[in-house]
């Protein structure tokens, strides 16, 4: 995201289709979580997104099928865009991390893929 720096602090804003590759449908936070606690765990089958860091910072496992990668955020203006049918998992969140994400699709539980082993099935054919 851009940032726009003078001495009374830095300014980011984000535009979709602009800054990121589609509209934005809907913004979520996570944040409050526990050191220990994972979230994700699930994959999507029509959502893109682009997840950062607002504060602190966390990692994030993601598994397209055939590739692990293990991403870890701690700059505002640093995001990963997560592209349809990948397995994520978040974890090792730092005291007082936020996460924002930005969402090309409003929440429809009904896309969501809890099962990994389904997820791995389904990434391979």
């Amino acid at each position: 995201m851009p940032k726009v720096h003078d001495r009374r602090g830095d300014l980011t804003f984000v535009e979709g289709g602009v800054h990121i590759p589609f509209d934005i449908a809907r913004v979520y936070y996570i944040y409050n979580v526990p050191a220990d606690a994972e979230r994700g765990g699930h994959a999507r089958r029509r959502l893109r997104q682009v997840i950062y860091a607002m504060s602190g910072s966390f990692r994030l496992r993601l598994d397209d099928g055939s590739r692990q990668e293990d991403v870890w955020l701690n700059n505002p203006i640093d995001g990963i865009l997560i592209e349809t049918m990948v397995w994520r998992e978040i974890d090792r969140f730092s005291q007082g991390a936020v996460l924002m994400c930005l969402a090309s699709e409003p929440f429809d539980a009904s896309e969501y893929i809890r099962d990994q082993a389904l997820f791995r099935q389904l990434a391979a054919g």
